[in-house]
């Protein structure tokens, strides 16, 4: 930097858009951050309950037919694989099983088990308790319809006879293990499955991407089906399947495999409502609706109890006004009204030391590069100028000069852009605050509430803008200017009475 230095011709001021970041041009209407998973676990059970009967009750059979077609994949899966180990079938059959969620999530469907999560929104007020059984009974009924369709299609198409009839044997003895329960543990086998299903749909709230719901529903279904647990709406498929085959296709099928025709005689229907579905059902509503739904609700409960405490000890709201005041006060300001419209600039062929000198004297931190008509080349900070000085070791004779260490790439605003949207895009990080990936994907790395967040949502994005119009700059807009302006709207009362001293002096 000590020899001759080439004089850079000067490009073009580069805009907000050109920069790619948040346009000032206009107001954009208010939206709404993303909804927490808490928040979107109240408007799916909420949506489950004020859906209309038919609707619910359609998707319900839907959603039966697609678990029933997921243990049918379960059992071919799982068929003649008797000389491997033991948890590697089990888990393979998990992996086949996880299509019946991952159809129910994506293609749409009313599933029990997971609809129990509408206690949240009965919880918070939002529904009522007849809301709230209508939508279990219905949605209940509608997967028995669903799971019973693809019985009949299963049993007319004869499948238990595939793999020599072994496929038949295979459903026959998972059934009849369903019933060897005690009430007790049938009971804890349907609280640990729905703990599962529930968290695994719980888990998809944190995405818009199909692929990535159906990749975070494997995991969780594979668990529960590969461990036993019990689950009341496949139960409703499988134990009635082996109670038709052994009923309808008995005695053919025993004489073919040489097993005594009793063996599976406890295949009853009194027997699988007492002794599985009853429990099962029970326990899945347990796991599901008040271990996850009314667990997270109480959590949340407490989380909003200890920031309405903050609220309340905080003199702050009494000091400052209202809230809503406060919006429409800063929406209705737009950079004009805000900013120093004479504000210090710097000419390019000023030295370092009086560039240094002038910022200094006028109490600010940057400027503007302008030349002689006022046309916006650059823009130099405090910062700036010290770096290129310490790269010159502080010489006393230093020649360096403002157009050598100006930025020429910078943020510009309009006269009539908005303050809110210049304030927001200067304080706060949104990529810190809402960490979502284009895809919808919650890509944070760990659950934070949205206070959290905001508390390290911190931008980091200069505090002092050119205004520009007409190509030629009419002025600097400064987050102190903001500042002062917020505070005087809002605490009027308070500025007056300064108003009124500083007349009297």
């Amino acid at each position: 930097m000590k020899g001759a230095r080439q004089l850079i011709v000067t490009p073009e001021p580069m805009t907000m858009s050109a920069l790619n970041v948040t346009q000032l041009k206009t107001v954009p209407e208010l939206v709404e951050p993303p909804l927490s998973m808490f928040e979107q676990g109240a408007k799916y059970g909420q949506d489950k309950a004020v859906k209309s009967p038919w609707q619910s009750f359609g998707l319900a059979v839907f959603a039966g037919a697609f678990i029933a077609l997921a243990f049918v994949f379960y059992i071919t899966v799982t068929t003649g694989a008797t000389g491997a180990p033991w948890g590697l079938i089990r888990l393979a059959g998990g992996l086949a099983f996880s299509m019946g969620l991952i159809l129910v999530v994506v293609c749409g469907g009313e599933l029990f088990t997971s609809t129990v999560l509408t206690t949240i929104a009965w919880a918070k007020g939002s529904i009522s308790t007849k809301q709230l059984l209508a939508c279990w009974s219905r949605v209940y009924c509608g997967n028995f319809i669903g799971a019973s369709l693809i019985l009949g299609l299963v049993m007319w198409g004869g499948m238990w006879q595939l793999n020599g009839a072994q496929w038949g044997l295979n459903a026959l003895h998972i059934a009849q293990h369903k019933l060897h329960h005690s009430w007790g543990q049938a009971f804890a086998l349907g609280v640990l499955c729905n703990l599962l299903v529930c968290l695994g749909v719980w888990m998809t709230f944190s995405s818009k991407d199909a692929l990535t719901k159906s990749a975070l529903l494997i995991l969780p279904v594979a668990m529960f089906v590969s461990s036993g647990f019990e689950h009341s709406i496949a139960n409703l498929f499988m134990v009635p399947l082996g109670i038709a085959i052994e009923h309808f296709a008995g005695a053919n099928l025993f004489a073919a495999l040489g097993i005594p025709a009793g063996q599976f005689s406890d295949l009853t229907f009194s027997n699988f409502i007492s002794h599985n579905l009853v429990p099962v059902t029970l326990g899945n509503i347990v796991g599901g609706g008040v271990v996850v739904g009314l667990g997270y609700w109480a959590v949340e409960k407490g989380s909003a109890t200890k920031v309405n405490n903050i609220k309340q000890n905080s003199n702050y709201s009494e000091s400052y006004g209202e809230g809503s005041t406060m919006k429409t006060a800063i929406n209705n300001l737009v950079i004009r009204d805000v900013m120093d419209a004479q504000p210090v600039t710097l000419a390019p062929e000023m030295n370092v030391y009086q560039a240094l000198e002038l910022l200094a004297q006028s109490d600010v931190r940057s400027a503007p590069v302008v030349d002689q008509q006022q046309r916006l080349l650059g823009f130099i900070s405090e910062q700036d100028l010290l770096r290129g000085m310490w790269s010159e070791e502080f010489s006393a004779d230093l020649q360096l000069q403002v157009r050598d260490l100006m930025q020429f790439e910078m943020l510009t605003v309009a006269p009539s852009d908005s303050v809110a949207q210049l304030l927001e895009l200067m304080i706060v990080d949104k990529d810190k605050l809402f960490p979502v990936s284009d895809s919808g994907m919650y890509i944070g790395s760990s659950y934070q509430s949205y206070e959290e967040r905001l508390r390290c949502a911190r931008a980091n994005r200069p505090s002092a803008y050119p205004v520009v119009e007409g190509g030629r700059l009419c002025g600097v807009i400064r987050r102190k200017h903001m500042l002062t302006k917020l505070v005087r709207t809002q605490k009027p009362e308070a500025v007056a009475a300064e108003d009124a001293v500083t007349s009297a002096a």
